[in-house]
């Protein structure tokens, strides 16, 4: 056999033996997780490849695999949190990484377990466990049998380019401070959070939501579209919203919904009074995954109570990007008291 083909076959080995596809006992998903994919306003195929380098896209986009020992984390050893590199949701922990020889980082578990989603792949001839992101349904990698018995006996081999490390002393300024008594530091102090808000025109969401109990401070302005930079003039895709800042020692996110859905109608879809298109739909744009669980949960409490008559239709979907609205739309019900609005109280 010629030198260059020995070296072919050998690397071709590392490659089948550190992603399973050598003889080994293959791990069976669970198929009650097969589901749970949200995917919430996933990025195009166009914004991720402006977003990503050529061999992250491959990799969570087209299920591609990475070269072992040549990527960027299969040595890391610094503490920290490991997060999706399309939507940021943390996935893993550096206390849970070990060396597992295969030249890709390896993990006995994710941080949480609907972090990731396990799925059945047949596409290299056998059956095998892929993992994917539950968040944005980007391929991470897959997971074997095969890990540390005293740890609970899985490896989660993950491509580094599906990963970005965020080290300890970066977690609070990432919002990812909550994992830090995981190395044995204080979480930070919550003092302040934010809501985003939809439910027709600025104006008067702003006004009546200003007075409410713990609000800090609330401003106007467009999210939820595609366009950069929106304006009044040009925020196509985007609604009109309000983005509030409150202490969430004297008021909750729950609270402020509820009061939301008496503020304005959200059986009306693309429509708030005499006001009509997608600027003016009802939308909640949540900021955390417990964000997102708590407007799931009052927006199907609400829609069961019988207040409504017709159906809610809210979209629930995470926040993006936030454009600040022109100065004169700003506390507008203020320099302009009999200004328009449809926002009233309901009982």
């Amino acid at each position: 056999m010629r030198p260059r083909t020995i070296l072919g076959v050998l690397a071709l080995a590392t490659l089948l033996a550190g992603f399973g596809l050598a003889l080994t006992t293959p791990r069976t998903p669970p198929a009650t997780r097969e589901d749970k994919v949200t995917a919430p306003q996933k990025p195009t195929p166009a914004e991720l490849k402006q977003k990503l380098t050529p061999m992250q896209y491959h990799v969570t986009q087209e299920a591609g695999t990475e070269p072992p020992f040549r990527n960027e984390y299969w040595d890391e050893h610094g503490d920290g949190i490991y997060v999706d590199r399309v939507s940021g949701k943390p996935l893993f922990s550096s206390l849970d990484k070990f060396d597992s020889g295969c030249g890709w980082p390896s993990f006995t578990k994710p941080l949480a377990e609907e972090a990731v989603v396990e799925k059945r792949d047949v596409s290299a001839g056998m059956i095998r466990t892929e993992v994917r992101s539950s968040a944005v349904d980007s391929h991470l990698g897959h997971v074997f049998d095969d890990g540390p018995r005293d740890r609970g006996g899985l490896r989660y081999c993950i491509n580094s380019a599906a990963l970005r490390f965020v080290p300890v002393d970066d977690l609070e300024k990432e919002g990812l401070g909550r994992f830090l008594p995981l190395f044995g530091k204080a979480a930070p102090v919550v003092t302040e959070e934010t809501a985003t808000l939809a439910g027709g025109c600025f104006w008067g969401m702003e006004d009546l939501l200003r007075s409410q109990p713990g609000v800090l401070g609330i401003e106007v302005g467009y999210t939820g579209g595609t366009v950069a930079n929106a304006t009044y003039e040009h925020h196509d895709g985007h609604a009109e919203a309000v983005q509030i800042r409150f202490d969430p020692t004297k008021t909750t996110f729950e609270a402020l919904l509820r009061f939301f859905f008496r503020m304005h109608d959200p059986t009306t879809l693309n429509r708030q009074g005499n006001d009509l298109g997608s600027s003016y739909r009802s939308a909640i744009f949540y900021h955390s995954e417990a964000q997102r669980a708590t407007a799931q949960r009052v927006k199907a409490e609400v829609d069961a109570s019988g207040k409504w008559k017709r159906p809610i239709v809210t979209e629930i979907t995470a926040a993006g990007p936030w454009w600040r609205a022109e100065d004169y739309h700003q506390d507008y019900l203020i320099k302009h008291p009999g200004g328009y609005t449809c926002h009233f109280l309901r009982d």
